[in-house]
């Protein structure tokens, strides 16, 4: 990872002290994330890595309060955001947005582009919602004609740099990305993440990227966290976690991460299995 850009980052980041997730009540009561801490320093990006299930999208829905915190605090800038009242939230909800995995389900088919971006800025009260989409598009590389068509006129990786827009468009200090390339071809992925690289250093933006994928969150984090049936089992900077991994499930996981070669694939696959048969 590159700089960033110095005069956004000053202050408090993110911090997640001991978070606490569960769904459900008494006997039927799931803990899906238990314990959980974490900080991202602003400017900075920690990916969070983890096979489905493993409770790292629940965390990301956590800190947008969409997911039901039983424990622990989450604060942003100072900001405590642990169940708070919804009007309270939203008074705050700026600074907070979010990239989904999907591009060809997260935007509003019946809408055009321009109204897709405007709308998080008319909520806000900004007056002139025109002029920042168009700020917005050349942000994301794509033309100032893009505003008049709807989505299904443009590509998976084009709809991805649209949902980034639409993240970016209140200027948040913080943006989880969920899976924001799993849906897309390799080329396009590398797009998307130099895209994220570029937002990234203009704007000292922070990032949560949550993946299942070692190899594409070494490419975009500063940080590594590695999530295990909702428990961190091991973090550090981002090299380290992904080149010389310590807990047997960051071995897994990077072993699990896809080679071109198909000697190195095979190889891995092998490993990989022993030490599943080895319990590790």
């Amino acid at each position: 990872m590159g700089e960033t850009a110095t005069e956004h980052t000053t202050g408090k980041g993110l911090e997640v002290k001991d978070l606490r997730v569960a769904y459900g009540r008494g006997r039927g009561r799931v803990d899906v994330v238990n314990g959980v801490s974490f900080e991202i320093a602003p400017g900075q990006t920690l990916g969070l890595v983890g096979e489905s299930g493993s409770g790292k999208t629940t965390i990301g829905r956590a800190l947008l309060g969409l997911a039901p915190v039983v424990g622990g605090s989450v604060s942003f800038r100072g900001h405590e955001l642990t169940n708070l009242p919804r009007s309270r939230r939203r008074t705050l909800a700026h600074d907070i947005q979010v990239v989904f995995q999907d591009p060809y389900s997260s935007l509003n088919p019946s809408m055009t582009i321009q109204d897709i971006l405007v709308e998080p800025l008319r909520v806000a009260g900004v007056a002139d919602g025109h002029a920042r989409v168009r700020e917005l598009l050349q942000q994301v590389g794509l033309p100032d004609d893009a505003g008049a068509r709807y989505p299904s006129e443009f590509s998976g990786g084009q709809r991805q740099r649209i949902a980034i827009a639409r993240a970016l468009a209140l200027r948040p200090g913080l943006i989880v990305c969920d899976e924001p390339t799993s849906a897309l071809d390799l080329t396009t992925q590398a797009k998307v993440l130099d895209l994220l690289h570029q937002i990234q250093r203009d704007t000292g933006a922070s990032y949560l990227f949550i993946s299942h994928d070692l190899g594409v969150v070494r490419e975009v984090s500063h940080r590594i966290a590695v999530l295990h049936e909702g428990v961190i089992v091991e973090t550090g900077d981002s090299e380290q976690v992904s080149l010389r991994p310590v807990h047997p499930y960051t071995r897994r996981l990077q072993l699990a991460t896809p080679v071109p070669d198909p000697d190195v694939q095979a190889q891995r696959r092998r490993r990989r299995r022993e030490l599943l048969e080895a319990g590790a």
